[in-house]
């Protein structure tokens, strides 16, 4: 069976002439499409009977089987440089494949080499030495051809700064350094390095659930998804917007990626929102902004949720489940300013053409519903994701026959070709992520980093978010999502869940609630603490006390005066956070590389576009915020719904100032009134201020849908 090929039939076989990404048709065309599929069933039979058959499927090993797979593709799929002459191509494509298999061999002699290296006290032979710095090399060499420069300049001033010039340095980042053979030796094999828990993430969890959401788009998926979005949203005025809204929603749930997201609806959803008049700028920033937010939607959100699972030791089912309510006011934001935008154009219903959403759900929901349930049921009866994924997979395959798009065996082998082509970037990258993070694990500059956000911000939550949020912008301008929130993660985290949890402990000094044994603790501080604590403090004077009480005395308290579900939620706060400013790159400028896909399909400028889109995702900033401050994670239901109800009619009061039109134009003192509402709504843990935006926001509401219908009635 012949690979599926990009190239015209009079092509020579296994010819290709340059480009930044190769397509093959021919014999190479076969060796990459059996390649991806040979992977692929690897990583299945892996994840689901690995310890059964083998220790190479297992562990460290399997890993590195991970990587020579994906390095081999990656040297194929992305080439040394673009040559544009076809002689050089060629050079160029056999001196990739001999890189390629190099790679690969070179990381599974090395892991061979394990047990001899141990018995020889953890000392490196010549040959280990030249497979060791190969395979290093190659991972450096691959995610340079497949991100760019910055992953790899990041992890060789890692590596150097932890064997070379850390000592050279004063300060508190001075660190008297490793050998080299030591960092080598660490950099592969220690749990932090790059086959380590990285690794294994990009191996189990996020390999199979892009498998998953490969079987979903060659299913039909993909066609279902934009067609029920038309037929929810057609009817509306500015429904093209919420098509293009609510589709790439949709198609986050099975997408890890914002810039495949925005190319594979903005083709279809950006022309619509043109046609039907609004602004081409516009219809770009609404694609970029939403297809953004496809990493923010349950349950797949990109690779960065399976790595907070294992950061945090929460199990992935809770990450989603506490992640949907948010994910859908940042949706609903985005929304908001296509209906004002619509308003304000006075753009009428056009898609005469809209299906009706009953034959839509017919004909395609079987094949996207049914396996999407089967893997949340699996989930929430306790299997681990790996092993729901591989059925929901399988569920996919079955629910096709009940669909027109039936998946025979060429459409199940062109799935798993699909999905291990999708991997291609992410599984490189994680592996060297790895890296990094073993140098941050080596020297405790995490911990240092952490301090120094804590005393920079000075104890305030706000500017510690503040400055992640600048630091994950600068980041995102050369690193991918993923490893944007990984580097964060390591680094800030920590700090950022001690000052959540600082203000945990404020409100239950306010309530007179912390118990004897943590008095005793705050007297070590201030002799006069016990008899505060002893009634309820004023907030003042318990910001004070804990400002002034040192991190290793207030790490004792957390557990004697918080309870368990409050630290776990301060945890998992504080990594959503991280999360969710993490994906700011994708439509900030200078680099937005979604505002630019969605640009380029538009033919629009991008600098302009990205600032659109920028201004579109307001939600962004807004959402974690709430995370810090509220309990829209870990409160009960009815605390969780009040926060949502108040941060939907707080987004759209904002936005409705900024843009200055609801349902019809408001003038800048209704603009003012308007903005002061959306504040007081999301204007965290004050019930009456939030009580009276939300009274506020309602009243010029009506006010303008009746002004809206007066102006339509004299015309």
């Amino acid at each position: 069976m012949s690979a599926p090929s990009t190239h015209d039939a009079d092509e020579e076989a296994g010819a290709y002439t340059g480009g930044e990404v190769r397509e093959f048709s021919g014999a190479l065309g076969t060796l990459f499409f059996a390649v991806c599929i040979g992977i692929s069933l690897l990583h299945v039979t892996a994840n689901l009977f690995g310890p059964a058959l083998s220790q190479w499927l297992t562990g460290m090993k399997f890993i590195a089987v991970h990587f020579a797979g994906f390095a081999f593709l990656c040297a194929l799929r992305y080439p040394l440089f673009a040559a544009r002459s076809p002689g050089v191509a060629r050079m160029v494509l056999w001196f990739d494949l001999a890189f390629g298999t190099a790679a690969a061999l070179a990381t599974i002699g090395i892991l061979a080499s394990e047990n001899a290296i141990y018995a020889r006290g953890v000392h490196l032979a010549p040959h280990e030495w030249a497979m060791a710095l190969f395979v290093i090399f190659s991972a450096l060499e691959l995610t340079r051809r497949a991100t760019g420069w910055i992953i790899p300049a990041i992890a060789l001033i890692a590596l150097t700064y932890v064997s070379w010039w850390g000592g050279m340095i004063s300060g508190v980042f001075r660190f008297a350094g490793l050998s080299f053979e030591t960092v080598i030796f660490r950099s592969i094999f220690s749990d932090e390095g790059m086959f380590g828990i990285i690794g294994n993430i990009s191996a189990s969890f996020v390999f199979l659930f892009i498998l998953f959401g490969a079987f979903l788009v060659r299913s039909g998926a993909g066609e279902f998804i934009i067609d029920l979005a038309r037929a929810l949203a057609g009817r509306f005025v500015g429904g093209p917007g919420f098509v293009a809204v609510m589709s790439s929603g949709l198609t986050g749930t099975i997408s890890g990626s914002a810039v495949a997201n925005t190319v594979s609806t903005g083709v279809i959803t950006i022309p619509l929102m043109k046609r039907s008049g609004f602004p081409p700028r516009f219809a770009a920033g609404v694609e970029a902004a939403s297809s953004t937010g496809g990493q923010l939607m349950p349950p797949i959100m990109g690779a960065g949720a399976f790595v907070m699972s294992s950061y945090t030791q929460i199990p992935y089912l809770d990450i989603v489940a506490v992640s949907f309510l948010p994910a859908v006011v940042y949706f609903l934001s985005v929304g908001f300013f296509v209906r004002i935008e619509a308003k304000r154009q006075n753009l009428s219903v056009l898609d005469h053409d809209t299906p009706k959403a009953l034959d839509v759900l017919k004909r395609g929901g079987p094949a996207f519903l049914f396996p999407i349930g089967l893997l949340i049921g699996l989930l929430i009866y306790g299997f681990t994701p790996t092993y729901a994924a591989c059925w929901a997979i399988l569920a996919v395959i079955a629910a096709s026959w009940l669909t027109p798009n039936r998946m025979g065996p060429r459409a199940v082998l062109e799935a798993l070709a699909l999905g291990a082509r999708n991997m291609i970037m992410t599984g490189v990258l994680l592996i060297t992520v790895g890296l990094i993070v073993n140098v941050i694990a080596m020297t405790g500059i995490g911990n240092t980093f952490s301090l120094m956000v804590a005393e920079w911000a000075g104890g305030n939550l706000l500017v510690a978010i503040v400055l992640i949020a600048l630091a994950s912008l600068v980041l995102g301008m050369g690193l991918p999502v993923t490893a944007a929130y990984i580097v964060l993660a390591t680094l800030s985290a920590p700090a950022l869940h001690a000052l959540i949890q600082n203000n945990a402990l404020v409100d239950a000094m306010v309530a007179g609630s912390v118990p004897e044994a943590a008095r005793m603790a705050f007297m070590l501080v201030n002799p006069d603490a016990v008899a505060q604590l002893a009634e309820p403090m004023s907030l003042e004077a318990a910001r004070a006390l804990v400002a002034e009480t040192p991190p290793e005395i207030l790490s004792i308290t957390y557990d004697q005066v918080l309870d368990p579900a409050v630290v776990t939620a301060a945890l998992l706060s504080a990594h959503l956070i991280i999360f969710w400013l993490s994906q700011d790159s994708n439509v900030t400028p200078p680099v937005c590389l979604t505002a630019f896909a969605a640009a380029a399909i538009a033919k629009t400028p991008p600098m302009a576009t990205g600032l659109m889109s920028w201004k579109l995702a307001k939600g962004m900033y807004l959402v974690p915020v709430l995370f810090a401050y509220t309990n829209f994670v870990g409160g009960t239901l009815p605390e969780v719904l009040a926060i949502f109800v108040a941060a939907t009619l707080g987004v759209y009061a904002l936005g409705a100032a900024i843009e200055g039109h609801m349902e019809a134009p408001l003038n800048w003192p209704l603009r003012i009134l308007t903005a002061a509402a959306g504040v007081a709504l999301i204007w965290p843990n004050t019930p009456l201020l939030e009580i009276a935006g939300g009274i506020v926001v309602l009243g010029i509401l009506f006010w303008s849908i009746r002004t809206d219908r007066r102006s339509r009635i004299a015309v």
